[in-house]
């Protein structure tokens, strides 16, 4: 068995990875809790094998659609943070965007979602299909990915500092 493909998930498995994926979300943008519901929901009929690699950050919740199960390898994110939620096209910078859709200047750009009706448009909906067809990892064409939840090294951190410490006092000879 290939370790670059995740193992095939379980029911129970993919549960608990739905039920923590919705507390991330939930966390860091309950307003846009539906949204990204929603998103998800479209981005996988596009990508129905994409495996769907979650991120917390210090600020946000990161769902990478990638290939293998590896986040770098993949061709769309959603960010969801108490700015909003936003798609990012990882290879944006490459992408023909004739309609400026695109904001940012790095080789990662990103759309303001503000409905999931925004990747019906005709320059988003161009935008996904060019970014999908252009990944550098394809996609398999069956199959069901699964729902991956990573933990950054910044959560880890924040989770992992010992409480304050009080202070020694010193004990006096007598």
């Amino acid at each position: 068995m290939s370790t670059s493909q995740p193992v095939a998930q379980s029911t129970s498995e993919r549960r608990a990875a739905e039920a923590a994926l919705r507390a991330l979300v939930g966390k860091f943008a309950p307003e846009g809790l539906r949204l990204v519901a929603a998103v998800r929901r479209s981005l996988r009929k596009r990508l129905p094998a994409a495996h769907e690699v979650v991120y917390e950050y210090r600020d946000c919740v990161v769902i990478s659609f990638s290939p293998r199960g590896h986040g770098y390898e993949g061709v769309l994110a959603i960010r969801a943070s108490a700015e909003g939620v936003k798609l990012y096209f990882n290879q944006g910078k490459s992408l023909p965007d004739p309609e400026k859709l695109l904001h940012g200047s790095a080789q990662t750009r990103w759309i303001l979602l503000e409905a999931a009706s925004t990747l019906t448009r005709p320059g988003v909906a161009s935008l996904l299909d060019e970014a999908i067809a252009h990944n550098r990892v394809p996609f398999a064409e069956t199959g069901r990915g699964s729902v991956v939840i990573r933990v950054t090294t910044a959560a880890k951190r924040a989770r992992s500092r010992p409480a304050a410490r009080k202070p020694h006092s010193k004990k006096q000879s007598g």
